[in-house]
């Protein structure tokens, strides 16, 4: 197979619907669905309904058919789309008899392959695609479906801008000194590329601490064994899903559930009761515990209010003051029991991030949870900015911004090689979230903006 062959492949999960879509994308595309219908003529972007035939010349299926003409399409090629009836088997015929009139199985992403390779998707559009599909929140579908129309293209594309005016004018220093030139030009420079940086730190730095969260926040219930986790889950989830018992130790395992709370995925983790544990298959169970409370962003400490500090719990609050940049709430459970507790020694051991709630879980404990989140989550609006999600990206604009700081060290100095130098590293840095920088684009914007060599 080569790069101009004519790939196929199954764009739907087979047998998980009542449609299911066969996707071919190359020069035959058109020629192979004519064959397959016995009919010659098809409207670019009109469903047409159709009978699809083998080799032999035997019906598999009616189906609608759309034919897309290069280079209006997905991978700017000529694709067409056979919208049959899902079902494994009559989905995996259509492909058969595809690939019988002269397509190619398409390998996995081949078909985003080609659609970057001829221009209709950049690097941070095939990203955004990748975690479009992976999504789990409805922030993260948000800010990818952003992407992939080109909001991030369109900020890299006007921060490469900026940064060639700036190369243009250097080289117009270096090269033209004697020239007429506008007064006071290395100070309007210095002024753009400080405010170019200023902004691409903002972005870095809303995209370090938002980019993990687009998914979710990972939620971990810990406190001493018997504090009642294992019912404060079920009374989330208004199910039994933990195994509750008067016995202390009886979760020997993590637990994890996932709900949707305020557009955004919330893992919530049920662990083991954390004390010196009696046996081994216990002591798993409380390093389990231990784990996700490091990789958590929210802590949930449960403690009894019908029962005074002890040891346990004192263990607990050395292991919370030992968490570094999480979000701690505490909740102080069996409030429908007369209080042996001193909060406000708790509290004065351990403040809190999240202000601490009473409850008991004998009453829903969802809402109570809500309340308690909401200000978390509203602090979380990645719609009103570019994020990026990926860790290369944001190495990529991390380079970009060192680049850039060496250059106003240089630019203040009038060291204008030097400048020009580390603006071209940051172009070539930039260029790695979108698409590689090249020459001509500084060549085109120097003589659109200067008129030299009068």
């Amino acid at each position: 197979m080569t790069s101009n062959s004519t790939i196929a492949a199954i764009a739907t999960t087979p047998g998980q619907g009542a449609i299911a879509i066969v996707k071919m994308s190359g020069a035959l595309s058109l020629p192979i669905l004519r064959a397959l219908t016995h009919r010659e003529h098809f409207t670019p972007r009109l469903a047409t309904l159709v009978s699809i035939h083998d080799l032999q010349g035997d019906l598999l299926d009616t189906c609608l058919a759309l034919y897309f003409k290069a280079p209006h399409s997905y991978t700017g090629e000529e694709v067409v789309e056979i919208q049959c009836h899902g079902g494994i088997v009559v989905t995996r015929l259509i492909l058969q008899a595809c690939l019988a009139q002269g397509a190619y199985l398409a390998q996995a992403g081949e078909f985003s392959k080609r659609a970057f390779l001829n221009g209709r998707l950049d690097f941070s559009q095939v990203e955004a695609l990748a975690r479009l599909i992976e999504a789990k929140s409805e922030k993260s579908v948000k800010m990818m479906a952003k992407q992939l129309k080109g909001a991030l293209r369109d900020f890299v594309q006007s921060t490469r801008t900026a940064l060639l005016e700036l190369l243009a004018s250097s080289e117009v220093l270096i090269d033209y000194a004697e020239e007429d030139l506008p007064l006071n030009l290395s100070g309007t420079m210095q002024a753009k590329l400080q405010a170019t940086l200023d902004q691409l730190q903002s972005t870095l730095e809303i995209s370090k601490s938002q980019s993990t969260r687009l998914e979710g926040y990972k939620l971990c219930i810990v406190g001493k064994p018997n504090v009642g986790k294992s019912s404060f889950l079920n009374a989330l989830l208004l199910e039994e899903r933990a195994l509750v018992s008067p016995i202390a130790g009886t979760t020997r395992d993590t637990i994890e559930e996932i709900i949707s709370l305020y557009g955004s995925c919330l893992r919530i983790i049920d662990t083991a009761g954390i004390r010196h544990a009696s046996d081994a298959i216990e002591s798993l169970g409380i390093a389990k515990s231990l784990k996700s409370m490091q990789e958590s962003d929210i802590i949930l400490a449960l403690f009894d209010l019908s029962a005074p500090l002890d040891s346990q719990d004192q263990h607990i609050l050395e292991l919370l003051g030992a968490q570094q940049d999480k979000i701690i709430g505490v909740i102080l459970n069996k409030d429908d029991c007369p209080q042996e507790l001193d909060t406000q020694a708790l509290l004065n051991a351990l403040p809190p991030s999240l202000p601490p709630l009473k409850l008991n879980t004998k009453q829903p404990c969802l809402p109570l949870l809500k309340d308690l989140l909401k200000p978390l989550f509203e602090e979380d609006n990645p719609n009103e900015s570019v994020i990026l999600a990926s860790l290369t990206q944001q190495q990529a604009l991390e380079q970009t911004t060192m680049h850039l700081t060496s250059a106003t060290h240089t630019l203040a100095s009038l060291e204008l090689e030097l400048f020009s130098y580390h603006l071209k590293d940051a172009l070539e840095s930039l260029g790695q979230i979108t698409q590689p920088y090249q020459v001509e684009e500084l060549l085109n914007t120097l003589f659109s903006s200067f008129c030299l060599g009068k």
